[in-house]
């Protein structure tokens, strides 16, 4: 079993994204390309977007810290510290309204080999 406080990673990551220039940096938490569970911390600057990309599978974005919006081409979701969203299974993007800091959970679907 493995523990570690994500506080004190998210903490970490978001000094690191303040240092970078384009203003995020990600750790892989829990799994990779050889499991179907894989959690990442993402954190980003304020401003800062992850553009319009496809849904991995099934996901949800846990709000460590800030606030963040994630959009699709019909909607928007925004999200402040201890919210959680499910990441619509289209085309979306995230925006940082604040520096944020959240984790990703996606459930790749089976079959699925990214």
């Amino acid at each position: 079993m493995e523990k570690m406080s994500l506080t004190a990673l998210a903490r970490e990551q978001l000094d690191k994204a303040r240092a970078a220039k384009s203003g995020r940096a990600a750790h892989t938490v829990y799994g990779g390309h050889e499991h179907s569970l894989r959690q990442t911390l993402i954190a980003l600057t304020a401003g800062v977007s992850l553009d319009e990309h496809e849904s991995p599978g099934e996901a949800t974005l846990y709000v460590i810290q800030g606030r963040v919006k994630v959009t699709d081409p019909k909607n928007s979701w925004e999200g402040s510290t201890g919210d959680q969203i499910v990441i619509p299974r289209t085309r979306h993007g995230l925006d940082a309204l604040e520096d944020s800091v959240v984790l990703l959970t996606v459930a790749k679907d089976v079959g699925q080999h990214t």
